[in-house]
């Protein structure tokens, strides 16, 4: 039995157990206490419920002829502002370890790096075989609870990372016409705003028809940097595309990615229990571990539920 079925076969037993309930409620004596308890197997099951969906729309979104493709990824704090930045330095470490492990490699393309030094959004390739096959069920929104280095009074606090994984676009697949792109150089910038380099190097390209903007600023020359942008730009129309094929809008991306919201959650990582708890497979296993890039049993465990 996969998941989903299990999934479906707790909803059944949620039905049926308020059923019952709601026969109960004829006897006055006992209505108060049915009623609160029908309300809160309401809950569990729209939560069930919605979490099937959710199961359903990801499956409905593989790409088999991606399997064997580069990845580019997104990182970005959402809620919890230095704390989520922090957080989102730790992910890309932890990914950085997968892919070395793996014998990937890992190119910068992107950052944006906070005040204390964690990542407001860091954009990367890994390339290597089947970067994407295994990959490709990191997007979402990664919940993160622990005590802040920036908390003094040691209160466990709650923040929200989003990641995105995109399958790296080939030269071939998308043409940008030089009308439909707008260019913009800049001095790059570093944590609080203040100019790291004497020369326009950084880049910001904005693809007219589709409105979407890339940025890329970390080499110092301009040319690397226009280069590295257009790899990410042709990446976000390809994933659009592909997205707009399969019925979905691109206000769904920005949804999923831009709010960073904690409700979203596909994975929590509990510092003060030393665990990590994937939801949509029901999977626990040691923070430290994952962390450390260990990352190769959780990955086979999430394709195979999105295979069956």
């Amino acid at each position: 039995m996969n998941y989903r079925q299990i999934l479906k076969k707790n909803i059944d037993n949620l039905t049926s157990q308020i059923r019952e309930l709601e026969k109960l409620c004829e006897d006055k004596e006992i209505f108060p206490l049915a009623k609160e308890e029908i309300e809160k197997l309401k809950s569990e099951k729209a939560a069930l419920e919605k979490e099937l969906t959710l199961s359903e729309v990801s499956l409905r979104r593989k790409a088999p002829s991606f399997q064997h493709r580069n990845v580019i990824m997104e990182i970005r704090a959402g809620t919890g502002g230095e704390e989520a930045a922090l957080f989102a330095a730790d992910l890309f470490r932890m990914y950085t370890r997968f892919a070395e492990k793996k014998g990937w490699k890992i190119e910068t393309l992107d950052t944006h790096i906070s005040e204390k030094g964690g990542f407001k959004q860091v954009v990367f390739s890994i390339k290597g075989k089947d970067a994407y096959q295994k990959l490709q069920y990191e997007s979402g929104v990664h919940r993160v609870q622990r005590v802040p280095k920036t908390e003094a009074r040691g209160r466990i606090h709650t923040s929200a990372v989003s990641v995105y994984v995109m399958p790296e676009a080939e030269d071939v697949e998308i043409k940008i016409k030089p009308e439909d792109l707008k260019i913009d150089v800049f001095r790059s910038s570093g944590p609080g705003g203040q100019s790291v380099n004497t020369t326009d190097s950084a880049v910001r390209l904005t693809h007219l028809p589709s409105g979407i903007v890339v940025t890329c600023q970390d080499e110092r020359s301009q040319y690397k940097n226009k280069l590295k942008a257009m790899r990410v730009l042709k990446t976000r129309l390809l994933d659009r595309l592909n997205r707009e094929k399969e019925g979905k809008i691109s206000q769904e991306r920005r949804e999923k990615i831009g709010r960073g919201d904690r409700s979203e959650k596909i994975r929590t990582y509990n510092f003060p229990q030393q665990r990590v708890t994937d939801h949509r497979i029901n999977f626990k296993t040691n923070l430290n571990t994952i962390l450390e890039g260990n990352l190769e049993t959780l990955f086979e465990r999430l394709n195979c539920y999105y295979k069956n």
